[in-house]
C-alpha cells in the first residue's frame, strides 16, 4: 500500500532551548522566520512557532511578535504557520483567554495541547477541560486547525471526546509528544499504541525528544505518519554534534524519505491531507 505524502514540521525554536546550549537557536522574530524560511526551502511544510524576547531570549507571548514572525513567513513562502497556544509564561488574570491570542492572527494552525502534564523540572503543564474546550471552540469558529498535542493516553481519550463531540473537523490531527519527562516514554512499544488509539481517520504526526527525535521520527515515518524536527526538541544532529540550524534535521529527513520511498508533501500537499483551505 502507498503511503500518504509525509508532512514535515519544524519546531524552530520552543520556549526552552538557550543560545548557550546552542547559538544556533533562534530568539527574534527576523531570526526565527529566517530559520522557518531555511527548513521551508530544505523541504518542510508547517513552521510550529513560539516567540521569545529578542534580546534575552526568555519565553514571550506578544501578539506584536507572534504577528511579526507569521507575517515574515508569509511574505517569503507558502509555508503553513501553526503558532504555540502553551503560554507557560503568561502571568496574571485571565491566563487561559491570553493563551488564545494567536488564534486571534489567523495563522494556519495552532498547538491545543490536551490534558495536564507533571514536567520532570517541577512545573505543571496545566491545561484544564474548561480551557481546552474553549480553545477548540475558537479554533474552530476562527477556521484555524487544532494541532492536538498529546503526551499520555489519557490526553488522547480526552481529544476523541472532543471529536466525538464535534468540536474538532475532520480529519483530527494529533501530534504524538514522545520522551517528555514525565509524559509517555519514548519507546516504539509507546508509539504504535498511541497510534493504535487515535480516532479513525486521524491525520498523525511523531516528536521525540533530544536523542529519541531521529528513531522515533523515523518510526513514525515507516508507519505512516509525519513528523516534527528542529530545535523546541533537539540541538544535536549526531552525538557530540550540534546542529547549526533547524533546516539540517529536515534535510536528514528529506533523504531518509527518499532511502524509504516516501515522498515528501509540499505546502500545499500539506492544506489538502489537513483539509485546509487554501491561503
Amino acid at each position: 500500500m502507498k503511503l500518504e505524502k509525509l508532512i514535515i514540521t519544524v519546531a524552530v525554536c520552543g520556549s526552552a532551548p538557550m543560545k548557550t546550549q546552542n547559538p544556533g537557536v533562534p530568539y527574534s522574530p527576523d531570526e526565527i522566520a529566517a530559520e522557518a524560511l531555511r527548513s521551508w526551502q530544505a523541504g518542510a511544510s508547517i513552521a510550529h512557532i513560539h516567540v521569545r524576547d529578542p534580546e534575552t531570549g526568555k519565553p514571550a507571548f506578544s501578539r506584536d511578535l507572534f504577528s511579526e514572525v507569521l507575517d515574515r513567513i508569509r511574505a517569503g513562502s507558502d509555508m503553513l504557520v501553526n503558532l504555540t497556544t502553551s503560554g507557560f509564561n503568561i502571568k496574571g488574570q485571565d491566563v487561559g483567554r491570553q493563551r488564545l491570542i494567536p488564534v486571534e492572527l489567523g495563522p494556519d494552525l495552532c498547538s491545543l495541547d490536551v490534558g495536564s502534564l507533571n514536567f520532570r523540572d517541577g512545573r505543571v503543564f496545566e491545561n484544564p477541560p474548561a480551557w481546552v474546550e474553549l480553545a477548540a471552540q475558537k479554533m474552530r469558529e476562527a477556521g484555524v486547525k487544532p494541532e492536538i498535542e498529546v503526551f499520555d493516553m489519557g490526553h488522547i481519550r480526552q481529544a476523541k471526546d472532543l471529536v466525538s463531540r464535534g468540536l474538532v473537523d475532520d480529519p483530527p490531527y494529533f501530534q504524538l509528544c514522545l520522551g517528555i519527562p514525565w509524559g509517555i516514554d519514548g519507546t516504539l512499544d509507546s508509539l504504535v499504541e498511541m497510534r493504535r488509539r487515535l480516532p479513525k481517520g486521524a491525520q498523525w504526526s511523531a516528536l521525540g525528544a533530544g536523542p529519541l527525535q531521529l528513531p522515533l521520527t523515523t518510526h513514525a515515518l515507516l508507519m505512516g505518519g509525519h513528523v516534527r524536527v528542529g530545535f523546541e526538541d533537539n540541538l544535536y544532529l549526531e552525538r557530540g554534534v550540534k546542529a547549526d540550524s533547524n533546516a539540517r534535521f529536515v534535510e536528514r529527513v528529506v533523504r531518509l524519505a527518499g532511502l524509504l520511498q516516501r515522498e515528501v508533501a509540499s505546502p500545499a500537499e500539506a492544506r489538502a491531507l489537513l483539509k485546509l483551505a487554501p491561503r
